[in-house]
């Protein structure tokens, strides 16, 4: 008996070793890091590190936005267009909603029909409050709920690497989608 207690609990503590080293696979810096869910534009629940392998390119928006967030959709759009031919399962174009309470799913999924974004490297995501304003953190951007439907928010597309790595970011409304589509190129090659 003591031997298999001894077998059993050698066995656990060889498991839980396992578990924590592939842990620290990920670099501290990772965004794949952070524990929140999410849900995408099917209702589907996610967390960050299940885009693990892919390169990023992220932006916060919200869909009843009707100055800053459509210029960044559109420079999402053309970035897309730029990478010319890609392999759409090694590059996720993800859209974060920076207002969960107003974009559903049903929301997301109309937005992104009418922007004509199509096919699985489109993503849209939404969190609770406290994930969203977690993640801006973590991408230095800034929002804050200026009427019950407008916010005033940072214009920024940032790049992430497969391994959930910030390697670029570009700021403003007239971005050079030039540098941001090189930027993506480098982490896929």
């Amino acid at each position: 008996m003591k031997k298999t207690f001894i077998l059993l609990f050698s066995l656990l503590s060889l498991m839980a070793c396992q578990e924590s080293n592939s842990d620290q696979t990920l670099d501290t810096a990772s965004i794949f890091q952070l524990n929140s869910d999410w849900e995408n534009q099917d209702g589907e629940f996610m967390k960050l590190v299940d885009l693990q392998g892919k390169t990023l390119v992220m932006v916060m928006i919200y869909t009843s936005c009707k100055t800053a967030c459509p210029q960044l959709t559109g420079a999402m759009s053309e970035i897309e267009k730029s990478l010319g031919k890609y392999d759409p399962s090694k590059i996720r174009l993800v859209l974060v909603s920076i207002d969960p309470e107003v974009d559903t799913p049903a929301q997301m999924k109309n937005y992104l029909k009418i922007n004509e974004f199509e096919g699985e490297q489109w993503l849209f995501l939404r969190g609770s409050q406290e994930a969203t304003r977690e993640f801006a953190n973590v991408l230095s951007m800034k929002y804050k709920q200026i009427s019950p439907v407008d916010f005033s928010h940072s214009n920024i597309i940032s790049v992430i690497s497969n391994k959930g790595i910030l390697t670029y970011q570009k700021e403003g409304l007239t971005i050079n989608t030039t540098e941001v589509v090189q930027a993506i190129q480098q982490q896929m090659n």
